[in-house]
């Protein structure tokens, strides 16, 4: 029997069909998707190889809500820039970017629910308090691009070294480097760019 801190095991037959062995019930994408709004921990089993498929399953879930009408969250210039990061340099740093990213986001929309409860119905001046929040959000955003380029420094081979070596070992330095640390600045300009569209 699993411990009350483990997560639900979530078993997926061939046929398609997701088991919930914590109720001992069929569930659909759609009871996951519930579970995940309310914090459920959960992980997705295929059910003949006990192999981990959460994170497909995940996958397909954003995949099932964004094609409902208005349901719609993830803009096109942001899916074509994930897609452009697949298989790049880059593509170790994505995920724990955007991870911390949304833990971010997480912690300021409590406050962010409030303020726009608050302004909801009242007068336009009130409605102008919704800037606040904005702002924040786009502070917030700020940051976390700053630590999106901290994070890509740790990737330039130590430029303070090559500006401080003789002139003979800068001579002998590929050229390339230069054009890598250019296309990477380009990179982080247009993820800039992304988010600010996005905020």
């Amino acid at each position: 029997m699993a411990a009350k801190d483990d997560p639900i095991i979530i078993k997926k037959y061939a046929n398609r069909r997701l088991y919930n062995t914590g109720t001992s019930t069929y569930v659909t994408l759609e009871d996951l998707a519930e579970m995940v709004k309310k914090g459920e921990e959960f992980t997705v089993q295929d059910a003949k190889t006990g192999d981990d498929i959460t994170h497909p399953v995940l996958t397909q879930i954003i995949f099932e809500l964004e094609n409902k009408d208005g349901q719609n969250m993830l803009p096109i210039p942001f899916l074509r820039q994930l897609i452009a990061f697949y298989g790049d340099q880059m593509q170790m740093i994505v995920p724990s970017f955007l991870e911390q990213s949304m833990i971010a986001f997480s912690k300021e929309q409590e406050r962010f629910r409030e303020q726009m409860k608050g302004a909801i119905g009242k007068s336009p001046l009130d409605v102008m308090k919704i800037a606040t929040p904005i702002k924040a959000l786009e502070e917030q955003t700020r940051r976390n691009m700053e630590m999106f380029q901290n994070a890509m420094r740790l990737f330039t081979p130590f430029p303070s070294a090559a500006a401080a070596a003789p002139e003979p070992a800068r001579k002998e330095a590929p050229e390339k480097s230069g054009d890598d640390l250019q296309e990477l600045k380009e990179q982080i300009a247009a993820m800039q760019r992304k988010l600010d569209t996005m905020s």
